[in-house]
């Protein structure tokens, strides 16, 4: 009995050994990617983040981006600040702790940027802050970048990626889609070009106005793109729906966008592109 409660105390001790060997090993080593969900090391992901095996781009912040994206930028109202218009129950909270996350003081960096000596405005939401939503910063930041673009006679590259308007600022958020669509449209009409780059997810008003109005609209792998999320689709029409309904693939089929682009390809693609333009111009 003796030897027996022994073997028993050492077993105990061995599993108790496991267990604390176990909170010492650093979390995040392993991911799951969310369209393949193969099991990847977290190194593989490389510098530009996505998963060797369908090639999607994780969610990434837009400075995590900018610093592999362009050659030069200054960025532009970098401290233009969101206030809580509304009065909204732990909006300032989520502000905050997006800040942090981010870096940034709403869900989009614009900024001048060249690559390859190519001058023009960008802009690159974030989907870390409030899952890229779109409040009345958001707007003005994108508004002002048009305009200089405007002004300065530059061609405008976008990075989408959005939940849609942001709840908390209610009718502030959806003024946004028609103040940025207008100065889209005055962008347009001086013969510059504008450039749309969906990233996951690109839904909401930001897909109802502004992302779908480039000159040419390009996407990354497996993107979810749409307006109403699957759920409410279904709910509305009564009818299930496929589960590739909004992914880029069938979105590129259906012809709403103009052509999928790997996230390693797209520094390249975009001083292609300006380079056709500024060619176009002459």
């Amino acid at each position: 009995m003796q030897l027996f409660n022994e073997l028993k105390t050492l077993g105990q001790q061995h599993i108790k050994a496991d267990k604390k060997a176990g909170e010492r090993v650093p979390s995040g080593l392993w991911i799951a990617c969310p369209k393949c969900h193969q099991s990847l090391y977290h190194k593989d992901l490389g510098i530009y983040q996505v998963c060797p095996n369908c090639e999607y781009g994780f969610r990434i912040t837009a400075r995590e981006r900018i610093s592999w994206l362009v050659d030069d930028f200054s960025e532009l109202d970098a401290d233009m600040c969101t206030t809580d218009p509304l009065h909204f129950p732990d909006y300032k909270k989520k502000l905050e702790k997006a800040r942090v996350n981010t870096k940034l003081n709403d869900s989009i960096l614009t900024a001048i940027a060249t690559i390859q000596d190519k001058k023009f405005g960008l802009g690159i939401m974030d989907p870390n802050f409030i899952m890229g939503s779109m409040g009345s910063v958001t707007g003005e930041k994108i508004t002002r970048l048009f305009e200089k673009a405007t002004s300065e006679k530059l061609p405008v590259v976008l990075f989408t990626a959005s939940g849609g308007a942001r709840m908390q600022e209610g009718i502030f958020s959806l003024m946004q889609m028609a103040k940025i669509s207008a100065a889209i449209k005055r962008h347009s009409d001086e013969g510059l070009f504008y450039l749309t780059i969906l990233t996951d997810p690109t839904t909401g008003g930001v897909t109802a106005s502004f992302a779908m109005q480039g000159d040419l609209i390009l996407s990354e792998p497996r993107v979810l793109i749409g307006f109403a999320g699957k759920r409410v689709i279904e709910q509305t029409i009564h009818q299930k729906v496929p589960n590739n309904l909004q992914d880029a693939e069938t979105v590129l089929e259906h012809g709403f966008i103009d052509a999928i682009v790997q996230r390693r390809e797209l520094k390249k693609k975009i001083a292609w592109l300006l380079n056709i333009h500024e060619k176009g111009d002459s």
